[in-house]
């Protein structure tokens, strides 16, 4: 005989979850007093969305579900940020919600929020268990739900007299993956394809992907001398000094990639739903008739046909079509491999960073020095926003598993990326990449960052104002600013306070050696750097994109 809580922490464990993320609430007790006396580690946040975010980044990082605990009503709605990104970003997590009592449901009780109705638009599945003897099996299908086709985010909604309930349940077995793989006709078809093909060209992106399967589809490549891009945020899919490596194919591409795309009369997209953001406004692929002939290789089937009509769909994992696609290989040397060596060079020449910038801090002999430093195996987490552009476009990702960064473009997804993976990979050096306004999303995650020993690294950079949003207020209506200014607090300082050690950058020459004392000092690390508003993107000032306007 079990409680319902019991019950909860017994199905987790046999699923091989290692840790949660969690904001504690009296509607879910029973479930903190089962954690008391497991080896689950329970990561204890700040608020909400940050908890959810880690329990994305974690999904994202491992493939495997990750977890994250919450009471109802303001923990609940707080947390659906975390929810819209692992649905956007298709990865595999888990929320709990506790939830009021059974007896009280439909009285609009305290806190009281309709899970199916309020996330049914951005979850895979919602749940609400009513039975605590169903707990292993519908938990274990959320397991199997999140992971399965194109993963996802699945609400389990826990109602409180629930999880006190005393019942006997069968032994938890954990659940099975998924894995669809291409058959040979298809593969065929691809070949048949690509021997006809003179400017062929293949993108990388999604989720399912393995380190081996990385590995695979690199050496095909290699040996189709293939151009690859790798869709937006998905850059850590391909070593970026590969041979074949073009470039990352979505907001900012290369101008020279993005003809390139559209000129090609093969794409061969593998794992990516390649939405509005990687296809620049659908018109790298145009929407629903390809100009290209297209093979798209994805998860779920319902998503094949869905915005693209493919030439060849497969319906397959991309891990499994990678090896497969691993075992073929040309007859002869193809006939755009020189055009392959022209776009890897391109790549080279556009993330070179640039030689002149605005202000006393120059962030192109920033990146330039940081690439010299940082291992293979760093990994980068960020938000969205203008700043994320100089890692997007400047650093190169040479290993799988070394980006976490939200293609849903949410803001103040990197703290808390940031302290999950230092959590998960403890032996890596994390660096959190934000900008003023994304790090106070979830700043106060830093004490979650603190209290947990995970000495992240955290690069502020500090321009005053909402960056991309000043931006295109600048190009619509320039010089008309309205709601973008920020005032900000001494983000150093704002380390300190929490436990942790803070620098602040006020010139180019000041970066390197504050951040060596960040990296060194063992804590979690701030680095406040305080850019100049004008120096807006690598290769524009705002005065410049106002003047541009001005003069149409």
């Amino acid at each position: 005989m079990r409680t319902g809580g019991q019950l909860i922490v017994d199905t987790l464990e046999a699923n091989g979850v290692e840790r949660i993320y969690s904001v504690p609430g009296e509607s879910y007790l029973a479930v903190l007093d089962a954690l008391h006396d497991s080896k689950i580690r329970n990561i204890v946040c700040r608020q909400e969305g940050g908890a959810a975010m880690m329990a994305d980044c974690e999904g994202r990082l491992t493939g495997r579900p990750g977890i994250c605990f919450v009471t109802r009503g303001p923990g609940a709605t707080n947390a659906s940020a975390g929810v819209h990104i692992a649905r956007q970003d298709s990865n595999p997590m888990i929320l709990f919600v506790g939830q009021v009592a059974r007896g009280n449901r439909e009285r609009e009780a305290f806190q009281e929020v309709d899970c199916r109705a309020f996330y049914g638009s951005i979850a895979k599945w919602v749940v609400e268990i009513d039975d605590a003897a169903r707990i292993p099996e519908l938990v274990t299908r959320a397991f199997a739900t999140a992971t399965s086709g194109r993963p996802g985010p699945v609400v389990v909604a826990l109602p409180e007299d629930m999880l006190t309930d005393t019942v006997e349940a069968p032994a938890v077995l954990p659940f099975t993956l998924v894995e669809t793989w291409p058959g040979p006709a298809q593969m065929a078809e691809v070949e048949r394809l690509l021997g006809e093909a003179k400017r062929p060209f293949v993108i990388l992106g999604g989720t399912r992907w393995t380190e081996s399967a990385v590995k695979a589809m690199c050496g095909a490549l290699e040996r189709w001398a293939l151009p690859v891009g790798c869709s937006f945020r998905r850059q850590a899919l391909c070593d970026q000094l590969h041979s074949s490596y073009a470039g990352d194919v979505g907001i900012g591409v290369n101008p020279k990639l993005g003809r390139y795309i559209k000129e090609a009369d093969l794409v061969l997209l593998v794992g990516c739903r390649f939405g509005e953001m990687p296809s620049s406004d659908y018109t790298l692929l145009k929407s629903p008739y390809p100009d290209q002939k297209l093979v798209h290789v994805y998860p779920d089937p319902l998503e094949l046909g869905r915005v693209y009509r493919p030439t060849v769909a497969v319906n397959a994992t991309p891990a499994a079509f990678a090896h497969a696609f691993a075992a073929t290989a040309p007859s002869a040397t193809p006939v755009w491999a020189n055009r392959t060596e022209e776009l890897h060079q391109s790549y080279l020449e556009w993330s070179a960073p640039p030689e002149k910038g605005v202000g006393d801090v120059h962030m192109g002999k920033v990146m330039e020095w940081l690439e010299t430093v940082l291992p293979e195996d760093v990994i980068i987490c960020n938000g969205a926003g203008n700043f994320a552009t100089w890692v997007h476009r400047f650093h190169r990702f040479r290993r799988f598993n070394t980006q976490a960064a939200p293609t849903s473009g949410s803001m103040g997804y990197g703290l808390p990326a940031g302290v999950a993976a230092k959590t998960m990979f403890p032996d890596r050096e994390v660096i959190v990449w934000a900008g003023d306004g994304d790090f106070l999303m979830h700043g106060q995650e830093f004490a979650t960052a603190v209290q947990h020993g995970a000495p992240i690294v955290v690069v502020i950079l500090d321009n005053g104002i909402y960056g991309t949003i000043r931006m295109h207020q600048e190009r619509e209506y320039p010089g008309r600013v309205s709601g973008t200014n920020l005032q900000n607090p001494d983000f150093a300082a704002y380390a300190r306070a929490f436990g942790g050690h803070g620098e602040t950058v006020a010139t180019t020459d000041e970066f390197a050696p504050a951040f060596e004392r960040a990296r060194a000092s063992g804590m979690p690390a701030i680095v406040h750097v305080k850019l100049d508003p004008e120096a807006i993107t690598p290769t524009k000032s705002l005065t410049e994109i106002r003047a541009a306007k001005q003069a149409q």
